[in-house]
C-alpha cells in the first residue's frame, strides 16, 4: 500500500512465512511478503520500517542456500531473523553456523538474559517452539547473546547498535508463549511503528488508489456472490460508483439455485448494475472429457476471461477487470514469490491466459479471508454474506473427481444441498470454515429394497480454519452425520454410499482437486 508504514517479510521457504505477516497485521501494522532475493533498490523504494527474515528448510553453509544481498545489513533498517533468518544473520556477518547432533523440534524452555529490548515485559523463562537442526556456534562481532535453551546457546541474539535481532525459535506460532508480545516489541519499540493499519484505514487507502488508477474509466467486476467477490463489489462501488459494472457468469457449475438468488439480491436489495450471463453451455462443452484438475481450472479461468472481455467490448472504454483474489490463492498458485512448490492453480490466478486485454484490479491480493470479512463488516455488508463458506471459482468442477457430466452435476448439487441444509439445522454452520460434498469416481455395491445396487460414492468434507492455509476436520456429531447420510442415500438417485473426510491440511488440501 502506498505511503504507509510497513514491515516486509523476506521469504526463505518457511511453512510459517504467511503466519508472520498475519501476526504483524493483527497488531495494526501492514506487512507484505517478498522473495528472499529482493533487490536493495526495491527495498529502499518500499521504505519499510523493519525487515523480517523468515525461517526456511535450507542450511546457510550450503552453496545453493538462499541468501539476500549482504548490503541489507547496512540499510539502517531494523532487522529480525527467525530460525533460518537468525542463522543467516550470523553466517553473513562473520559468525559460524554448524549442524548439530542434538536437533530441536517442538517445545523448549528458553531462559531470557536481557529483557531490555525485544523481550521487554517478559518473564525470565518462557516456552518457545523450535524447528532446527543447525546451531550458531560463534557470534559475529557486535552481537550478544540475549537468550538460550538447553541445546541452543545462542537462542536469541542482538546487535543493538544496528538494531539487528535474531531468534532461533518461531514467535509466530501459537505454541510460543508471548510470541505476539515479542513482535510488538520489535515493531513498536525497535521499528518505531505507530500501528494505524485496520480495516477502515485499508478501505480509505484502497479507495484512493482505485480512483487514482481508474481515472473515471469503467470497471467490470466478477461477482460470484461469495465473500471475496461480494466485498470487492461493495468496495469498488464505494470507490467508483456508477462506473462499476458487475457481471455474474453462470458457468453451469454453481450450486442449486445459487445464481438466481445472487442476481436477484444484488440487483433488488443492493442496487448494483449487474448483468447475468448464462455461459453454462460453453463451459460444460469445453470441459467434456477433461479429467485433470489443473486442466479444468485453466479451461474455466480462460473461459471466464474470454466472456468478460467479450462483455466489456459491448460497454466500450473498459480497461479494467476487478477480481477478489486472496493471498492464499497467490501462494498456492505460484512459486515465483516463494522458495516453495506450487500446490495448485487457482482459476483466477494461475488459470488466467498469458495475453489479456483487460488490466486486473485485485485489492485483496495480499489479504487473508478473515481480513476480507473484517473489511466487509466495516462496509456494513450483511453477516449472512460475510459468514458464507468459501466456494471455489471453478465451482463443482473441482468437486467432481474425473469427467464432468450433467448427471454427476445433478447428483452432487442435491447431495451438497442436503449436507448444507442439515448442518444449518443443527446450528453448526457458523462453527465450520467450509463444508461441501465431493462426488468420487468410485462405484460400490449396495442393497436397496432387497435388490443389489452398484452406484456412486459421495464424500463429505467439513473443516475449521482461520485463513485457509491450515485446517482441521470438523467433528460433526454422529447423529447429524447419520441423518445427512440417510437423506442423501434415500433422496439422491445414483448414490448408495456416504463417507466422511477426516484429513487435515496439511497434508491434505481443503478441496479435493
Amino acid at each position: 500500500m502506498k505511503d504507509e508504514e510497513k514491515i516486509i517479510v523476506l521469504d526463505f521457504g518457511s511453512q510459517y512465512t504467511q503466519l508472520i505477516a498475519r501476526r504483524i497485521r493483527e497488531i495494526g501494522v501492514y506487512s507484505e511478503i517478498y522473495p528472499f532475493n529482493l533487490s536493495i533498490a526495491r527495498i529502499s523504494e518500499l521504505k519499510p520500517k523493519g525487515i523480517i527474515l523468515s525461517g526456511g528448510p535450507s542450511n546457510v553453509y550450503r552453496l545453493d542456500s538462499p541468501l539476500p544481498e549482504k548490503e541489507i545489513f547496512n540499510l539502517n533498517i531494523p532487522i529480525l531473523g527467525i530460525c533460518y533468518g537468525l542463522q543467516l544473520i550470523c553466517y553473513m556477518m562473520g559468525g559460524i553456523v554448524e549442524p548439530t547432533s542434538t536437533r530441536e523440534f517442538g517445545k523448549a524452555e528458553m531462559n531470557i538474559l536481557d529483557t531490555s529490548t525485544i523481550f521487554s515485559g517478559l518473564n525470565n523463562q518462557i516456552t518457545v517452539w523450535m524447528s532446527h537442526s543447525d546451531v550458531v556456534t560463534k557470534l559475529p562481532e557486535g552481537f550478544k547473546k540475549i537468550a538460550s535453551t538447553e541445546y541452543s546457546e545462542y537462542c536469541a541474539i542482538a546487535n543493538t547498535d544496528k538494531s539487528i535481532y535474531g531468534l532461533q525459535f518461531h514467535p509466530e506460532v501459537v505454541h510460543t508463549h508471548r510470541g505476539l508480545d515479542i513482535f510488538k516489541n520489535f515493531i513498536f519499540k525497535i521499528c518505531q511503528c505507530e500501528g494505524k493499519w485496520n480495516p477502515k484505514y485499508f478501505i480509505e487507502n484502497k479507495i484512493n488508489e482505485i480512483r487514482e488508477l481508474v481515472q473515471g474509466k469503467k470497471v467490470i467486476c466478477a461477482l460470484s456472490g461469495g465473500v471475496d467477490s461480494s466485498v470487492l463489489a461493495f468496495l469498488m462501488q464505494k470507490a467508483i460508483g456508477k462506473n462499476l459494472y458487475c457481471f455474474h457468469i453462470d458457468n453451469g457449475l454453481m450450486r442449486e439455485g445459487e445464481s438466481e438468488s445472487i442476481v436477484k439480491r444484488f440487483r433488488e436489495e443492493f442496487k448494483f448494475q449487474l448483468d447475468y450471463i448464462d455461459g453454462s453451455e460453453l463451459f460444460l462443452r469445453r470441459l467434456v472429457g477433461i479429467t485433470d484438475p489443473e486442466m479444468k481450472r485453466k479451461i474455466i479461468g480462460s473461459t471466464f476471461i474470454e466472456i468478460f472481455e467479450k462483455e466489456a467490448m459491448k460497454l466500450g472504454n473498459v480497461d479494467y477487470l476487478a477480481q477478489g483474489t486472496l493471498y492464499p490463492d497467490v501462494i498456492e498458485s505460484s512459486s515465483h514469490k516463494r522458495v516453495s512448490a506450487k500446490i495448485k492453480t487457482h482459476h483466477n490466478v494461475g488459470g488466467l491466459p498469458e495475453k489479456m486485454h483487460l488490466k486486473l484490479i485485485e485489492p485483496f491480493r495480499e489479504l487473508f479471508k478473515d481480513e476480507v470479512r473484517k473489511i466487509g463488516a466495516e462496509l456494513n455488508i450483511p453477516p449472512d454474506i460475510l459468514n458464507r463458506h468459501p466456494f471455489p471459482g471453478p465451482g463443482l468442477a473441482v468437486r467432481i473427481i474425473g469427467e464432468i457430466t450433467d448427471n454427476k452435476l445433478n447428483m452432487l448439487r442435491q447431495a451438497d444441498s442436503i449436507f448444507i441444509s442439515e448442518i444449518k439445522k443443527a446450528g453448526i454452520y457458523d462453527e465450520i470454515w467450509q463444508a461441501f460434498a465431493v462426488l468420487l469416481p468410485v462405484q460400490t455395491v449396495g442393497v436397496m429394497g432387497d435388490e443389489r445396487t452398484y452406484e456412486n460414492v459421495v464424500a463429505l468434507r467439513a473443516v475449521t480454519s482461520i485463513d485457509g492455509m491450515t485446517a482441521d476436520w470438523y467433528k460433526i456429531p454422529m447423529d447429524v452425520l447419520e441423518k445427512i447420510s440417510n437423506r442423501i442415500i434415500n433422496e439422491v438417485r445414483g448414490i448408495n454410499r456416504v463417507v466422511y473426510d477426516v484429513s487435515s491440511k496439511p497434508p491434505a488440501t481443503i478441496e479435493w482437486e
